[in-house]
């Protein structure tokens, strides 16, 4: 079945993303590397007067919320990008709090929730709820037909941990099936078994496949997730054909790349599924099927974050529907893509809580009352300005999105560049009438400091963002600057200290 969000698989000629790559995600040119200004003037981006900076304003209930990437956004690795901290700064009311609801939405899924949460509280020093995290494998707790098959479960970290948390309760991950048929993994000579161990004929049969993020062995996984789909989940035995249809895939993490503290990406999830599904159609004459595809760019993965804003905003006992979320991420393909793709879907006409939105008969929960979603591309991680416009004489870059997403160069050019997540905060709450906080006396400069200067939609480069008027559209919360008698706020921040690893 198609990937979630009816996207049609269409391959895109390769001339046409030659042409396209470089209108793609908003990259009109390298991100500008000036100092920032520390005068309350030259900070503001919108027409609020000098003092209101520095005031914390009688704050309206929020009507917008952020869906932040991770990686390449907030960390590098394991080290935290200094804006991240001056991003959370502005985000934070005086008592720790968020102002406006936030929601961390990774591709990433070798970790647990609850872990992924922790880590965040740790590094930024507020109250990260597991249920402020998704995790590029969330939305399967929505697939519960499958949560009762026997499933192959491939990756690394705590899988079986996170396979139950999902819903899925009979798992066997790889590791355990090469330890049933250890004639299966050949490829090194070292853990090939001395002698023919006995057959078996006690192991139930596989109904399903189900890939949570890159293993450490990519080629025992590869052959042992083909063995299991050419044998109909019966690796010990030999078909004369490959049952085809074949038995249901679900995967999520679809990154080709992802950026930690190496200068160049790194290979992602996507990588691997690409080169299953390589060998699939090389050995068969046939295209891997999958049931489900979770994590960025899907439709599910966006609703599914959007929901959890709601609920976050009903904890809060804030009343006003949150009606614009703002994804900011680095990567393209992924974040501005994802987000652009759902921002599409929020203005298709008569949605309703009736319609089918993926595989199996996963329907959408409530009535959203959401009305936008703007794209941030920041320059910290997998994109950099240099990628915008190919040297001459160099081979433009290819494209990085999955096989069964359709190529659409309109969802690829991100509403606004910017140099960093502080960035992207100043600039949404510049659009929005919020008042930041007032800036550290000094900033940490670190080995992920980049100077950034104010924030810039991307200028004409042919044809403007389909997206370019919310940048007009959006109605201000005015903010409310105390009248004479009452006091105002005003934070004073001590400087940020050397990012942990």
């Amino acid at each position: 079945m198609a990937s979630l969000g009816a996207i049609v698989a269409v391959r895109s000629a390769p001339g046409l993303w030659r042409r396209l790559v470089r209108t793609a995600a908003g990259l009109w040119g390298p991100c500008q590397r000036r100092s920032y200004a520390l005068g309350p003037a030259q900070l503001s981006l919108g027409s609020h007067s000098r003092h209101s900076l520095f005031l914390f304003s009688v704050q309206s209930p929020p009507t917008f919320g952020f869906l932040l990437d991770i990686d390449g956004v907030l960390v590098r690795g394991h080290k935290v990008i200094p804006a991240a901290l001056e991003a959370f700064h502005k985000l934070l009311n005086p008592e720790g709090q968020l102002r406006v609801p936030v929601v961390f939405v990774t591709n990433a899924g070798n970790t647990l929730q609850q872990s992924k949460a922790q880590e965040l509280s740790s590094l930024f020093g507020f109250k990260v709820e597991p249920d402020q995290v998704i995790l590029s494998h969330s939305p399967l707790k929505l697939f519960s037909q499958f949560h009762g098959k026997r499933m192959l479960v491939s990756g690394q970290g705590p899988l079986v941990e996170n396979a139950r948390a999902l819903g899925f309760q009979n798992v066997v991950t790889v590791d355990e099936l090469r330890m049933a048929f250890p004639m299966l993994d050949m490829v090194d000579l070292e853990r090939r078994p001395k002698t023919m161990p006995l057959l078996r004929n006690d192991f139930p049969a596989l109904e399903g496949v189900l890939l949570l993020g890159e293993p450490v062995r990519w080629e025992t996984n590869l052959q042992l997730i083909m063995d299991v789909l050419l044998s109909n989940g019966n690796p010990d035995t030999s078909l004369a054909t490959a049952p085809y249809p074949h038995l249901p895939v679900l995967a999520s993490n679809m990154d080709l790349l992802w950026m930690a503290e190496a200068k160049m990406p790194r290979f992602g999830h996507g990588t691997f599924l690409l080169c299953l599904e390589t060998i699939y159609r090389k050995v068969t004459g046939k295209e891997l099927k999958y049931e489900g595809l979770m994590g960025k760019p899907s439709i599910l993965t966006y609703q599914y974050a959007e929901n959890l804003i709601r609920q976050q905003a009903e904890r809060r006992g804030w009343p006003a529907p949150i009606q614009r979320l703002y994804a900011v991420g680095d990567n393209p393909m992924s974040d501005v893509y994802g987000a652009n793709l759902f921002h599409q879907y929020l203005q298709m006409p008569k949605r309703d809580d009736t319609e089918e939105l993926g595989a199996g008969g996963v329907r959408k929960q409530q009535l959203s009352a959401t009305q936008s979603c703007v794209s941030i591309l920041v320059c910290t991680g997998v994109y950099s300005p240099r990628d915008a416009e190919p040297a001459q004489g160099r081979e433009e870059p290819p494209f990085h999105g999955h096989r069964d997403f359709s190529f659409s160069p309109e969802l690829l050019k991100a509403s606004h560049i910017v140099n960093d997540v502080n960035e992207a905060v100043q600039l949404v709450f510049s659009k929005e009438g919020l008042a930041p906080r007032p800036r550290p006396a000094r900033r940490h400069r670190g080995p992920f400091s980049t100077a950034p200067s104010t924030a810039r939609s991307h200028p004409g480069f042919g044809s403007p963002s389909p997206l370019a008027p919310l940048r007009n559209s959006l109605p201000p919360d005015p903010v409310r600057v105390p009248a004479p008698g009452e006091e105002a706020a005003v934070a004073a921040v001590p400087g940020s200290s050397p990012p942990p690893r």
